[in-house]
């Protein structure tokens, strides 16, 4: 199965990101999508799993939950936009991430990408950055995997380029 996980479009999306998305059997958006426009797009073309952003508007939230929790592969996976990392946790779902800690974390938000295990929970948490122009970072990510059997596989980020 393979993967295309992006997050914080802000309401941007480009050929570049959909001709990743048409390679892939699923795509995961980890929030601040911006526009349905985006997710429609996006659907189009593969199989969509997503969580809203604070950014998302009242549309958005009606369409996507806060929190992902599902299986693929056998591999155990929850999506949040705002999640923390390893040792700091965000509140909102620190408690569950403690009580059944998933195989794979991911969250948006920061639009920093981070791919780390969290040995204390055995789990790895990842962060594919951002890959929409708005926001702090300078270079636009995504991040692409393959699930094997409840395994994480080839993973590879992919830069976009510059927000500009």
């Amino acid at each position: 199965m393979k993967i295309l996980l992006l997050s914080d479009t802000h309401s941007y999306i480009d050929e570049r990101i959909l001709d990743y998305a048409k390679k892939a059997d699923e795509v995961w958006h980890a929030g601040d999508i911006g526009d349905l426009k985006v997710t429609d797009e996006l659907s189009k073309l593969s199989k969509l799993r997503a969580v809203y952003g604070n950014i998302d508007n009242a549309e958005i939230r009606r369409e996507f939950p806060l929190h992902n929790r599902f299986s693929v592969e056998g591999l155990d996976v929850l999506m949040t936009h705002i999640g923390g990392y390893p040792g700091k946790y965000s509140p909102a779902i620190r408690e569950e991430l403690y009580q059944n800690p998933p195989k794979l974390f991911i969250c948006g938000h920061s639009h920093i990408l981070k791919v780390m295990p969290d040995k204390k929970l055995n789990l790895i948490h990842m962060n594919p950055g951002a890959c929409g122009i708005y926001g702090f970072h300078k270079i636009r990510t995504m991040i692409r995997f393959e699930i094997s059997n409840g395994k994480i596989e080839s993973p590879e980020v992919i830069e976009l380029g510059t927000r500009g």
